[in-house]
């Protein structure tokens, strides 16, 4: 491999960072965690360490200043002690005298979790990691660790200082999640099994412009479905007049020159992107369909309707890979649930090499009990799509970077 794991460095009673995603959905009135997949995705790596007597160093961040979900880490250390049984000491601080002291102190086989790198104001800088090596953070910790790891695949997308700063100064690998993630992925971009088909859907439409062209361009996929506000994106550049209340929603999320570009990419390949022709809206508290040819309509378009089903199941009945990021619609109500249940358990017991991606596609997948069924769900959204658009990961390149350059610590 271009890049080490675990099995390429030694370990045992070794002081390892590891860079962690725990960064948690949260009850918005409570704070407390609502869903531990992200922890126990990474449980194998926490574990191998703790077994080869590694003094385990967790970093990892939760929201961002200013954002309601902003917190400290003391509940994830709590959370994460539950779920491994066995003892996990929350240090308030990050880089500190205390978290120094802290880490000083550690015994082979100890397990200490830092506060939320967030906190730091040049954490989330775009920098090179010789750059980030110059911070305060780097520059205190690395002297008192001799490996990191780094086994945060959902923000492999971000140059940031925890996610790479390392990387320059100290032997660094992927862990055991970061490396499956890598390994299944790779097939599917470099060889995926033909026809491979993409469905993208949910309440975002701007960033999936450039991860369509780029896909269709290199032949990565065969045929693009759309569902959600990327349809109703698609319906607004093909020319339908939406509704007010829609086209709101769509000038809220995107600009006006992307429609330019939606209007592009249905020239080029108009016969390789499919749209909906029937949508679900709400009427008197009931489910009604209605046709392209209602609209505008001034009822939100909440899902889509039966006619849409049935030629996407019939399109993904033919799929050897399928690329699923985005329900169909509103699944959070049980009335516009009905396109998601049905297209997701399409897929999920279809022949296919199933991949499924982003935080709300992951939830519907596993309020409809599909998870087992899915070949691979994937931790990332933002870093899923750009490493199936085959754009470099900057956590990955830095990773890259370390084993090349043979890393040492000095």
């Amino acid at each position: 491999m271009e890049y080490n794991t675990l099995d390429n460095l030694e370990v045992n009673e070794k002081t390892v960072f590891l860079r962690v995603d725990f960064n948690m959905p949260l009850d918005k009135d409570t704070l407390h965690i609502l869903d531990t997949t992200r922890m126990k995705r990474v449980l194998p790596t926490i574990k191998e360490l703790k077994q080869k007597k590694a003094k385990t160093v967790i970093i990892a961040h939760q929201g961002r200043k200013g954002s309601w979900d902003f917190t400290d880490m003391r509940q994830h250390a709590e959370v994460l002690q539950q779920i491994l049984g066995t003892s996990v000491q929350f240090v308030e601080d990050i880089h500190g005298p205390n978290a120094q002291q802290a880490i000083k102190n550690m015994q082979p086989g100890d397990i200490l979790f830092l506060d939320n790198v967030r906190n730091l104001d040049y954490e989330t800088e775009k920098k090179t990691a010789q750059e980030h090596a110059q911070t305060p953070f780097i520059k205190d910790l690395y002297p008192l660790g001799d490996i990191f790891v780094n086994d945060a695949f959902a923000a492999a997308h971000r140059p940031q200082c925890s996610l790479i700063g390392f990387t320059s100064v100290l032997p660094s690998c992927v862990g055991r999640l970061m490396e499956k993630e890598l390994s299944t992925l790779s097939k599917v971009v470099k060889e995926p099994e033909k026809p491979c088909i993409f469905l993208f859907g949910g309440a975002k439409f701007s960033d999936i412009i450039r991860t369509i062209e780029r896909i269709l361009q290199n032949n990565t996929a065969d045929r693009v479905l759309l569902t959600g506000l990327p349809a109703n994106a698609f319906l607004k550049a093909k020319g339908y007049g939406l509704g007010e209340r829609n086209e709101q929603a769509l000038l809220k999320e995107g600009s006006p020159e992307q429609f330019d570009e939606i209007k592009q990419l249905l020239i080029d390949y108009h016969d390789v992107i499919d749209l909906p022709d029937d949508f679900a809206v709400a009427l008197d508290n009931t489910r009604k369909e209605i046709t392209l040819k209602d609209l505008p309509s001034d009822q939100p378009l909440f899902d889509i309707g039966s006619s849409t089903i049935q030629k996407y199941k019939e399109i993904l009945s033919h799929a050897k890979t399928i690329f699923l990021s985005g329900p169909c619609g509103v699944f959070e109500n049980p009335l516009f649930m009905h396109g998601t249940k049905e297209v997701f358990t399409c897929i999920a017991t279809s022949h296919a090499f199933s991949i499924v991606g982003g935080g709300h596609t992951v939830a519907a997948v596993k309020q409809l009990n599909l998870t087992d069924q899915i070949s691979h769900i994937s931790t990332g959204g933002g870093a899923l799509e750009k490493f199936m658009m085959g754009e470099k990961l900057p956590v990955i390149e830095a990773m890259k970077f370390s084993k090349q350059n043979q890393i040492v610590k000095h």
